[in-house]
């Protein structure tokens, strides 16, 4: 890839990491990388955006501690939304149709009267949806461009503390937006694009996130050695792929690809395969119903998606799905203990500290051979072995595998082509995901900065000009 050269140099380069999960940015001043610290603590924040009945928006960390207090323990009770009135007469010659003649016309029962506010996490899986770009929060129609903006406006805010002129980044994106529709990637770069634009960057170069993470190395590595390098970029929500070939103090880009698999899925899997089972999966259900002796499964799939979807779990707190958890619990066997966990998680929104906990599960499993599974709110603590989780993740394992192939089918080279791999993005760090390359790449594997070689790779991008006017679209295919 060649310098653009259309622009004088910058003072500072500034790399912006909007991700599913996380958002990370870094400032390069030509001789080093600086991270922003985005929070109080943390140069890493969660990609989250909570909007209140007032409308005023809360970013981060805080956006999380604010949806969870709002919901702890709060009844939903929705009702049905009047959209209108029909007239069932139209009335006589003496006059127009009476009350009783006229109909109200209600939506789906959806409305939750008393939701104190939304939260929004993962939006960026939203962007390329190209059948709708807006979303109704408390009867107001909000594009989510609206919903992307004030975590961005956020990040240039810390920026605006470490740089004088923070109105120009390069930003990052995956090799492919989540979605299966055509044209998904021009309309979520579009999206993006504009988010950025109204938080205040409007001089906007663009730079796939793989790409950007080989760049940050080949800047900590300099040398004129010739290279095939395959950049394997595994984070929260995708799984991106970069092979590009350096020769001397210049790169191409090869080929790139992505898949929607990433480290919320891995979460998800362990919800469902080690916790569901500890809230009541797989239980019977005796009850009369009609004078009748009744014993099936307990209806749990009712309960999963909501379960595994923390940002609306608070859901389950209605009586369609509460009622049935009581009558569970009352019956004297050892399923009720179960089932008790199941009321207390929804009664009191704990799946944001569950998810919270298999972070942390798994983050120990990356360095242990076992670990232990702990989530005192709901009274679970279950110890699982390393080899116990790989094949519990089997399936995510094997699509990793494919887009390996995938990528070198796309370059056209074999593994013994490639020179280095860099492994990078948090679920790089689970040791069935190292073996897979250290197997097909032996002696070839690196880790690279796996939480932020992005970040540090688009603010280099963006003081050497290395970034696009126009987002790339994946190279090879």
């Amino acid at each position: 890839m060649q310098k653009n050269s259309s622009d004088l140099p910058l003072k500072h380069g500034i790399g912006i990491d909007f991700g599913t999960s996380n958002s990370a940015a870094a400032v390069f001043d030509g001789e080093r990388v600086k991270l922003v610290q985005l929070s109080q603590l943390n140069p890493i924040m969660p990609s989250a955006n909570y909007i209140d009945r007032d409308f005023f928006s809360t970013i981060g960390q805080p956006a999380i501690d604010d949806y969870i207090s709002d919901n702890q323990g709060r009844k939903v009770e929705l009702s049905a939304e009047l959209i209108g009135e029909a007239r069932t007469s139209a009335g006589t010659a003496d006059g127009p149709a009476s009350e009783s003649e006229t109909s109200k016309v209600f939506g789906q029962a959806f409305n939750d009267a008393g939701l104190p506010g939304r939260l929004f996490r993962g939006t960026k899986r939203l962007l390329g949806n190209t059948a709708s770009d807006k979303t109704v929060i408390f009867s107001r129609p909000f594009r989510l461009v609206a919903l992307v903006t004030p975590i961005l406006v956020g990040i240039r805010k810390a920026l605006q503390l470490s740089v004088a002129d923070s109105s120009h980044a390069c930003i990052g994106h995956p090799v492919n937006f989540e979605g299966l529709e055509q044209g998904r990637n021009n309309v979520a770069l579009e999206r993006l694009s504009e988010s950025y634009r109204h938080a205040g960057i409007v001089e906007q170069t663009f730079c796939p996130e793989p790409t950007a993470a080989a760049i940050s190395y080949l800047y900590n590595h300099p040398h004129s050695r010739d290279q095939l390098m395959l950049t394997v970029d595994f984070g929260g929500g995708t799984l991106d792929f970069c092979i590009l070939r350096r020769e001397g103090s210049d790169f191409n880009v090869v080929a790139t690809h992505g898949i929607a698999l990433g480290g919320d899925k891995i979460d998800q899997c362990i919800f469902r395969e080690l916790v569901f089972p500890l809230l009541g999966k797989g239980e019977r259900w005796r009850r009369t119903v009609d004078g009748s002796e009744v014993d099936t499964l307990f209806p749990f799939a009712d309960f999963e998606e909501l379960l595994i979807n923390w940002p609306i779990s608070y859901m389950l707190n209605q009586n369609k799905y509460t009622a049935p958890v009581m009558l569970r619990m009352e019956e004297a066997d050892e399923g009720s203990i179960k089932f008790r966990r199941l009321y207390d998680l929804i009664k009191q929104n704990y799946s944001y500290q569950v998810f919270e906990a298999i972070k942390v599960f798994k983050a120990e499993l990356s360095v242990a051979d076992y670990a232990v599974l702990d989530i005192p709110e709901i009274d679970i603590e279950v110890t699982l072995e390393r080899w116990e989780f790989e094949l519990m993740i089997s399936d995510l394992l094997f699509e990793l595998e494919q887009a390996i192939t995938l990528i070198l089918d796309k370059a056209g080279v074999v593994a013994g082509d490639i020179d280095l791999v860099l492994r990078t993005g948090g679920s790089s760090l689970i040791p069935a995901v190292k073996d897979i390359l250290d197997n097909q790449f032996p002696g070839k594997v690196v880790e690279h900065d796996p939480f932020t070689s992005v970040a540090a790779g688009l603010a280099i991008a963006d003081y050497h000009g290395f970034g696009s006017t126009v987002a790339e679209q994946p190279v090879g295919g």
